[in-house]
């Protein structure tokens, strides 16, 4: 039997990626016990953070097949992930299923996007069997963008992605996990089936959600003076802004066919993930 780990059970994609595959799941690691969901199959809990390779890798003991969900961002999240794939490859997990970010690559626009890139060439150099799921931004996030105004502001004119539901995200997770030795060493681009810029995605919120929205373009020193009264750290203001940059660049727009591939369904529309369906 293959014991199949997920990390991030609290959250979106663990969690859901967890009650798809019900019973074939034998081990959740979250951060905190209490918080842990009641999933199909009553799999066994352990706690332990990213950071502590102790606890990771007796959380991991037995594992042999993990999915390991990008940690919540912070400016050492890079070493969180290389601590966690460490302590994975000397628990002996055989196999890691990573969600990467679709533009990853050393010089990223988007600088997170650059902290996916080192996570994966730690995956890589640890031994260890790997599945990347290298999703676009979060059609979920959209209306977060937003002010309280309704108003998406940042430097992206009329730049597009091809952003992508977190369902279909979990949905591939659950389809890799469940036949693991199919994906060995693939990488795959998670993406919407069309690419959206702000303006036409402020539209579709506001149909689809009743209120209005609208996106405000930025230069760089506008959007960097618009953010720095909510932190001092310029790490976080540098992934705000390539967001949108990332964005601009046109980039992420180019659609892939993964999804469809991996599920059997065609990946959900900026609607679609807006009213839950």
């Amino acid at each position: 039997m293959t014991t199949i780990g997920i990390t991030g059970a609290t959250g979106h994609i663990g969690g859901t990626a967890a009650r798809i595959l019900g019973d074939r799941v034998g081990r959740v690691v979250v951060r905190n016990a209490a918080r842990a969901p009641r999933l199909p199959g009553d799999p066994e809990v352990r706690e332990a953070e990213y950071a502590d390779g102790t606890a990771m890798r007796a959380a991991l003991a037995g594992v042999d097949v993990l999915l390991l969900v990008s940690g919540a961002e912070a400016q050492d999240r890079l070493e969180q992930h290389r601590t966690a794939v460490r302590a994975a490859a000397e628990a002996g997990v055989r196999h890691v299923v990573y969600t990467s970010f679709d533009g990853a690559a050393p010089d990223a626009d988007f600088t997170l996007g650059r902290d996916h890139w080192h996570t994966e060439e730690a995956i890589r150099a640890s031994g260890m069997r790997w599945t990347f799921l290298r999703d676009s931004f979060y059609l979920d996030f959209f209306p977060l963008f937003a002010g309280e105004d309704g108003v998406i502001a940042g430097p992206a004119g009329d730049g597009r992605v091809a952003a992508v539901a977190r369902a279909d995200v979990a949905e591939v997770a659950a389809a890799v996990l469940a036949d693991p030795a199919a994906h060995e060493d693939a990488t795959y681009r998670l993406t919407g089936p069309e690419p959206v810029s702000f303006p036409e995605a402020a539209e579709r919120m506001t149909a689809a959600l009743g209120r209005p929205f609208r996106f405000a373009d930025q230069t760089l020193e506008e959007a960097y003076a618009s953010r720095r009264a909510l932190t001092g750290e310029q790490w976080q203001l540098d992934a705000w802004v390539s967001t949108y940059t990332a964005i601009g660049s046109d980039e992420l727009a180019a659609p892939s066919d993964d999804v469809a591939r991996l599920t059997g369904h065609a990946p959900r529309t900026l609607q679609d993930a807006l009213l839950g369906r």
